[in-house]
């Protein structure tokens, strides 16, 4: 996994790139989790990860939980086709902020 984060007003977006698994969840974590304790509005950018397992999932949705819990929100963008499936099949698609 790869990333790159850009910033643009109080939003930050993060581009993920790769697999997320379970070895790549604490670097995902470490990327992400001081952006929503900032209390900025964080776009995930998943057009290029090319797998997510249900340790990379569960990621997302902690990123989701802590961000309503400090009044920000996290979005998902331009999501993968293979992790979408995951995402489905998981049910999210309504818990989670897919645009």
């Amino acid at each position: 996994m790869s990333y790159k984060v850009t910033e643009e007003n109080n939003i930050s977006t993060v581009y993920l790139d790769g697999e997320i698994d379970m070895d790549k969840t604490e670097a995902a974590k470490e990327v992400i989790m001081p952006l929503i304790e900032a209390k900025k509005e964080v776009h995930l950018n998943l057009k290029d990860v090319q797998y997510m397992d249900s340790s990379g999932i569960s990621v997302l949705i902690e990123s989701h939980q802590k961000a309503e819990e400090l009044g920000t929100k996290v979005t998902l963008k331009e999501v993968s086709k293979s992790v979408l499936k995951v995402i489905m099949m998981a049910k999210l698609e309504m818990v989670l902020n897919l645009d």
